[in-house]
């Protein structure tokens, strides 16, 4: 149901992502959906989301979300209303950053890449959604200025997303990174096809981190589309169910 970030943060950080396993929706959206933008039963996505917070050991009130729209816009939980039913909001971003111990940063993901952070006093947290429109829209620049700390003292996590042999892009794609830094032409692999090529997200995402001084960078290595026993993948089935990563200030140290 859980994965646990493989990160050095504090002790008083808490981070989670979840699995597609231990919900109760029914195919395609099988079973831990939590996205309440899909067509799954309402009430099963409300169910889910009750057995995570019970798994993650917090209220579900106490979770904060945001209308992802593949854009860079970062909002801090602080001003964002407490959880609605669903996580459903009119409040339109793709990051969150939060000071404050017991509210909880959420993403939802099914292929695009889940990125948490976390200073290594533990004084702040933020939880991106970083697709490749996102990324190259700065969603991770914004969202480490956000955190108002030397980029240094921050530590990040590259969540499950899909793999570098999986992801096909166009030239549309590869000009929006390597037309802004050369560096980014590693991250893409030319394949047989004219205008075709594998777009590593994960590599970009990093390569972004580290030019701001975010040098700790953890990666999962998971592969969402390949991995259909654990992960939902909206390239590889169109219509399934979205993961979520969390990441908190636990309020109890």
């Amino acid at each position: 149901m859980l994965i646990t970030p493989n990160w050095s943060a504090p002790a008083t950080i808490r981070a989670a992502m979840t699995t597609r396993a231990g919900g109760v929706s029914a195919p395609p959206y099988d079973s831990m959906n939590l996205g309440y933008s899909t067509a799954d039963d309402r009430a099963n996505v409300a169910e889910n989301e009750r057995r995570i917070a019970t798994a993650l050991g917090v209220e579900t009130s106490n979770i904060r979300w945001v209308h992802q729209v593949h854009g860079n816009v970062v909002h801090h939980a602080e001003s964002l209303a407490a959880n609605a039913p669903l996580g459903s909001t009119a409040i339109q971003g793709d990051a969150i950053v939060c000071r404050t111990p017991g509210l909880v940063c959420g993403v939802k993901v099914a292929d695009c890449l889940p990125v948490l952070f976390a200073a290594d006093d533990g004084s702040v947290v933020a939880a991106a959604h970083a697709g490749w429109r996102g990324l190259a829209g700065g969603v991770l620049e914004n969202t480490t200025a956000a955190c108002n700390i030397a980029p240094a003292r921050l530590i990040a996590w590259l969540g499950p997303c899909i793999g570098p042999t999986m992801f096909e892009v166009g030239t549309d794609v590869r000009d929006a990174f390597c037309d802004q830094n050369r560096d980014a032409e590693s991250a893409f692999v030319a394949k047989a096809t004219a205008g075709k090529f594998w777009c590593d997200l994960p590599k970009l995402a990093a390569q972004r981190l580290n030019r701001m001084g975010v040098t700790r960078v953890h990666q999962s290595g998971l592969c969402t589309m390949s991995d259909s026993a654990q992960f939902f993948s909206h390239r590889r089935d169109a219509i399934t169910g979205r993961m979520a990563a969390f990441v908190w200030i636990d309020r109890s140290e």
